[in-house]
């Protein structure tokens, strides 16, 4: 007697959900259809209605595990610090590290800003991925410093991966310090 295939597949809705990202970074928000991400998924077409109401509901949904995993790196990469001086030290390892930073990360967070920018119901996503952020500094630095911080983090990021000629990390280093000082 052979065996059916197998129906319940706990993690179907997690491959749909990395496959959003994945298709996110390939193709950009504007190209992403239902039938890419279920392709790459390795899903039937069916499976996306099912687990999901809609390309909206999707994205949201993949955006938000995107943000809490972010949130999470980040944590995690500062809860290592003991003192002012190694936040300050995690805070340059996140804008160049090879955690943190990478283009995987960096193409889909632009995604998320121009999106939650055209729907507003997303920018929650947004705003709490910021709060975590700045809690999560708020553990050495007092929260105007812990917003400049998340602010400064986010545009060197940026800068970081796009720059010609970007900052050595004793420059970084010393942009951090001046902030905090």
């Amino acid at each position: 007697m052979s065996k059916s295939p197998r129906r319940n597949d706990p993690d179907r809705r997690a491959r749909i959900l990395q496959a959003t990202l994945d298709m996110l970074v390939e193709h950009g928000i504007s190209h992403i259809t239902h039938r890419k991400i279920a392709e790459a998924a390795g899903v039937s077409l069916g499976s996306m209605t099912y687990y999901f109401d809609g390309i909206e509901s999707l994205l949201g949904e993949a955006f938000t595990q995107f943000a809490h995993q972010m949130s999470d790196d980040y944590r995690v990469r500062m809860e290592q610090a003991c003192n002012r001086d190694e936040a300050c030290e995690a805070i340059v390892d996140m804008i160049c590290g090879e955690k943190i930073a990478t283009s995987y990360n960096l193409q889909v967070m632009y995604q998320l800003y121009a999106y939650a920018n055209r729907n507003p119901a997303l920018k929650i996503i947004m705003q709490d991925w910021m709060c975590r952020s700045q809690q999560v500094l708020e553990a050495f630095f007092d929260p105007i410093t812990a917003r400049t911080l998340d602010a400064f983090i986010e545009g060197m990021t940026l800068h970081y991966v796009t720059d010609r000629h970007p900052l050595s990390r004793e420059e970084l280093i010393e942009m951090v310090g001046r902030i905090v000082r």
